[in-house]
């Protein structure tokens, strides 16, 4: 069974797509890392180096219910066989499998929130040829950053998917800090791409952060001012990183990319 964290009436769940050896070094992913952070990095979240050092890499999508009310998933994991991320990426994903674990079907869910377009990101947001919505009752939700960025990002997203959301009429484009319920804000947290965006949870006292990729490894919870190799605007994503942890101070993360999906602060 999937794992889950509750937030008051709001339960979000992990869900794994899968996990492999990244496809480079973690030194060259974070050339600024010192022997340091890398010993604190790996005390803090031991499950993502291997044996011979190097860095394994979990790929999760979450999904937010509050109480009986539709599902929001965010992300797409890295999706079948035919996925965008085969290049790279252990593909195929077991999402499906996992939705299923947790009681979802893939119709249950009408928000896709989509914090960037990196193809480990939005692999079962469109599958088959021709491409069709994996969840057909869902609005797709991307920051207007994004959508303007997207044929610099891959050149094959205009055509393999937005087209097919556009004309499903399910893509919903979004500018800057969005609330879609009164516990659930999407915020711009740009650098990793031109429009990524996060997911702030809140109740009560508490706040969930849905990172995204605003950070990748414990070592940039370690020292966020880090930059990963693969950001779009390192200067950017260091000013995002620190001010969302600062601003917002969660007391929870959710991250696709540790080792474990929920992390305390």
């Amino acid at each position: 069974m999937p794992l889950s964290r509750t937030l008051g009436s709001i339960t979000v769940t992990a869900l794994t797509d899968g996990g492999g050896a990244f496809f480079q070094p973690r030194t060259e992913a974070f050339p600024q890392a010192t022997p340091a952070h890398w010993a604190e990095a790996d005390r803090r979240d031991p499950d993502t180096v291997t044996t011979d050092g190097q860095w394994w890499l979990p790929f999760r999508s979450f999904a937010i219910r509050a109480g009986d009310c539709p599902v929001t998933l965010v992300d797409a994991g890295i999706g079948p066989a035919d996925a965008p991320a085969a290049s790279w990426a252990p593909v195929p994903g077991r999402l499906p499998a996992e939705l299923a674990a947790a009681g979802i079907d893939p119709a249950d869910v009408h928000t896709v929130v989509l914090t960037h377009l990196h193809s480990d990101h939005i692999g079962w947001a469109v599958t088959g040829t021709p491409g069709r919505p994996f969840f057909p009752n869902a609005s797709y939700l991307l920051q207007r950053a994004e959508l303007a960025a997207a044929e610099s990002i891959n050149p094959g997203l205009p055509a393999g998917l937005i087209a097919p959301l556009r004309a499903a009429g399910q893509l919903r484009v979004v500018d800057g800090e969005t609330t879609l319920t009164p516990g659930v804000r999407l915020l711009p947290t740009p650098g990793h791409t031109p429009g990524h965006q996060s997911v702030l949870l809140t109740a009560a006292d508490e706040r969930m952060l849905l990172t995204g990729d605003l950070l990748v490894h414990a070592v940039q919870l370690v020292d966020p001012t880090l930059a990963y190799a693969h950001e779009v605007d390192p200067a950017t994503a260091r000013l995002s990183r620190i001010t969302t942890l600062r601003t917002h101070s969660p007391t929870l993360l959710a991250t696709p990319h540790l080792g474990t999906p929920f992390t305390a602060l």
